[in-house]
């Protein structure tokens, strides 16, 4: 056993109580208790033993900064890694990466971009992503006679301008959050086979990860990852959800830019009106515009266009455009990808870029509270203890749930 860690046989409820001892930790906030620092392991930050780093996390934390995928996914598991010593090893090589990117940043001026994909089932947010990856990566040519498409209807009548073909090459890293199963946790992690072209290619980097359960459409661990992708040189960090309703905005408080992915003939105008994710978008795709569908997607784009106008901006300076794509045939992409590079121009110009990051990092200082307050609350003694009997009076109508949370909130204020 580690001798970080001591046994205290406690209450009956629960007989192994882990203690650690006071210099070994770091809590969020808490006051200690007596000579320990009790409850649940993952709220702890332990140091490393003496403050010393080892030799190999530094090694690993130098090849990482140097581009190797085998550094990138070993640091990514140390920080999805549930040990408590493991994790405070990621957490090492977290704030480096933090430091690298910083400099990076005020020595060159270029920033990365983060994109957020979001939308129902069977969307086709796996296909958009190998499509859109393999061409920015340079291994698939874009269209090069394609013209710029609109959803108003009497613009579309004008002449069409032609589109733009980007020209430069990016380092593309996809993390794709894959739903975990509520009755066994355990996830597929299938995304990955559906990008089977952009999976062999050595300027992208894939990465599935379990939700865990997680709410949002994101896994807890996604913001430290989208850090060191791009420490590790990766420019374009595309972040897809599971698919999502209406509620699900998480990943909109993670990335730069939030597109939100829709299948033709998904629902009529108040589909858009209504409050949730459509809120959060920046940019809404029709995907599947093409063949027999390309009909529909016109519809459909023209119907969420209107419902758009009638919805406050997220952003002052932005305003969210329905655009038609089709991941099959590559259309729509080049028009879309443009648009993309405008937003990246135009908030770093005024610096909203650097705004919008500032309080993502608030957001996720929040998110850490609420996870560690969540779990002392559940590993607290005297939760541990009453929290059996006040579930069986709650069940068998004796107290009402009301009562009963307030009675264990109390017992969580006090010194346990």
């Amino acid at each position: 056993m580690n001798p970080l860690f001591r046994l205290r046989w406690s209450h009956r409820l629960n007989p192994v109580i882990w203690k650690i001892p006071l210099p070994s930790v770091v809590r969020f906030g808490c006051k200690p208790v007596g000579p320990f620092v009790c409850h649940s392991v993952r709220c702890y930050r332990i140091r490393l033993p003496n403050g010393e780093v080892p030799e190999q996390i530094k090694e690993l934390t130098e090849k990482l900064f140097q581009g190797d995928r085998r550094s990138l996914s070993r640091s990514i598991t140390l920080l999805e890694s549930t040990n408590p010593l493991r994790r405070q090893e990621g957490q090492y090589i977290l704030s480096q990466a933090m430091n690298y990117l910083h400099e990076q940043e005020k020595s060159s001026g270029r920033y990365t971009l983060r994109i957020g994909l979001s939308g129902p089932p069977g969307a086709g947010k796996s296909t958009f992503i190998e499509s859109l990856g393999s061409r920015l990566t340079g291994t698939t040519p874009w269209l090069t006679d394609q013209e710029e498409t609109t959803t108003e209807p009497d613009e579309r009548k004008k002449k069409a301008k032609p589109v733009p073909i980007p020209t430069d090459k990016h380092r593309v890293a996809v993390l794709a959050i894959d739903p975990s199963s509520y009755a066994t946790g355990g996830s597929l992690l299938a995304d990955k086979t559906r990008m089977f072209e952009l999976s062999r290619d050595p300027n992208a980097y894939i990465r599935p990860t379990p939700s865990g359960g997680n709410l949002g459409g994101v896994a807890r661990s996604t913001n430290e990852t989208v850090l060191l992708c791009e420490a590790s040189g990766y420019d374009l960090v595309l972040v897809e959800t599971v698919g999502v309703g209406q509620s699900e905005t998480a990943v909109a408080d993670m990335v730069d830019l939030f597109v939100l992915i829709i299948p033709p003939a998904g629902g009529d105008e108040y589909q858009g009106i209504k409050r949730g994710i459509v809120e959060y978008a920046d940019i809404v795709l029709v995907n599947k515009a093409d063949g027999d569908l390309l009909a529909p997607a016109h519809r459909i784009a023209i119907e969420y266009n209107s419902a758009l106008k009638y919805q406050r901006r997220r952003r002052p300076n932005w305003r969210p455009e329905v655009m038609l794509v089709s991941s099959y045939m590559g259309t729509g992409l080049p028009a879309f990808w443009n648009r993309v590079l405008e937003f990246k121009a135009q908030h770093i110009a005024t610096n909203e870029l650097q705004s919008i990051r500032k309080k993502q990092m608030k957001v996720w200082m929040w998110n850490y509270i609420k996870e560690g307050v969540w779990d002392q609350f559940r590993a607290h003694p005297k939760i541990r203890l009453e929290l059996a009997e006040i579930e069986r009076q709650v069940e068998a109508g004796e107290m009402a749930p009301g009562p009963a949370a307030e009675q264990l909130v109390q017992l969580f204020s006090q010194t346990p």
